[in-house]
């Protein structure tokens, strides 16, 4: 029989009595899309966790930014939303070294004890709950986007200019 996979963001939603659900995938559902229907949930509902930089400070304070499956963070929009000269997504090892987790499993669950600043795009609000990483490539965490936003402090933000047209 399989182990039950635990991972640092699980344990941190049972030590503060957080209802979620998991779900573990195998090396064959490679992205959010893949999860969405193997979940049977919209693309919409399942976020990704993307790290980004501000080209006007150093990299010791990046962003960590979940948007949904079906959007792309607008960077001028975002960079101007959050007060920013400019801003770019970081390169896959560039993300990794800074989170110590690899792409396909980067949480924000994870990285409370790390110096980002959080948003969740406020697509989120459409819904009850959402899926985000649990932080590991192949395991999604379904948790209420209250609880998401009470966890980890994360600013709702339009990241992807969704509402800006």
């Amino acid at each position: 029989m399989a182990k039950r996979v635990r991972t640092q963001a699980m344990r941190l939603l049972d030590a503060r009595k957080i209802a979620y659900q998991s779900y573990a995938f195998p090396d064959t559902i490679r992205n959010a899309f893949m999860v969405a229907e193997e979940v049977g949930v919209p693309p919409a509902q399942v976020f990704k966790t993307l790290v980004l930089l501000r080209e006007d400070q150093p990299a010791s304070h990046p962003l960590l930014i979940m948007v949904p499956a079906d959007h792309e963070v607008d960077l001028r929009h975002l960079a101007q939303i959050i007060g920013s000269k400019s801003v770019r997504m970081a390169a896959h090892d560039q993300a990794e070294k800074l989170t110590g987790l690899k792409v396909g499993g980067i949480s924000a669950l994870a990285l409370l004890h790390k110096p980002f600043d959080m948003f969740l795009d406020e697509q989120a609000m459409k819904f009850e709950q959402i899926l985000i990483s649990g932080g590991q490539r192949g395991v999604e965490i379904q948790l209420h986007v209250a609880d998401l936003l009470a966890v980890t402090n994360a600013q709702l933000i339009d990241a992807t200019g969704a509402n800006s047209a």
